[in-house]
């Protein structure tokens, strides 16, 4: 019997409860840029969830390209601080790609109803699963502000996924209205 070839889906090399970034340096599983770049990981995965039951093709080339986004700037987030051009600075032209979300953003919310009141996230699949992306965002987001605060960071990333959230809050909006399903309004108290 031939000797079997060791997977390249397993290292052994975090079993101490290190990871290894981009440029050769290892850190702790929990440090801050390993839960940043996780959060805009778990985003990622998020949103392929989403896509999941989207008919729409316009839809899903929007998401597909804030996908490869996300694996350009978890990329860049997996860098070993001050040492990300040798990893190759994967997140750029950061005011193209934001100057796309803000168009999207208007082109989608000109086509709902303008926003009277809070609305309850959910109606559909599509906007149920729209909506948590955009809460899976904002986590993302904070976790990369946290980073921020510590080491270097790309400011547009958090640029990019402030403008992010937003664009999701309103396709979410839309894959309601494309479904046929009410928004349900806040109700204080």
């Amino acid at each position: 019997m031939a000797p079997q070839k060791k997977s390249m889906l397993y290292t052994r090399s975090g079993d101490a409860g290190t990871t290894a970034l981009f440029g050769g340096g290892r850190v702790p599983k929990d440090s801050l840029r390993v839960e940043a770049y996780g959060c805009v990981d778990e985003l990622n995965s998020a949103l392929g969830v989403a896509a999941c039951p989207v008919q729409q093709l316009e839809l899903l080339e929007i998401i597909a390209t804030i996908q490869n986004e996300l694996f350009n700037i978890g990329s860049e987030l997996a860098s070993e601080t001050g040492k990300a051009s040798e990893a190759g600075h994967m997140f750029t032209d950061e005011g193209t790609k934001v100057a796309y979300l803000e168009a999207l953003i208007d082109e989608y919310d000109a086509k709902v109803e303008p926003l009277r009141t809070f609305i309850l996230p959910g109606g559909s699949s599509g906007a149920a699963r729209l909506h948590f992306c955009r809460t899976v965002c904002r986590r993302a987001e904070r976790a990369v502000v946290r980073l921020a605060r510590d080491e270097a960071v790309n400011p547009a990333v958090v640029t990019y996924l402030n403008r992010l959230s937003d664009l999701l809050f309103v396709l979410a909006r839309y894959a309601n209205k494309a479904d046929g399903v009410k928004e349900t309004p806040w109700r204080k108290g």
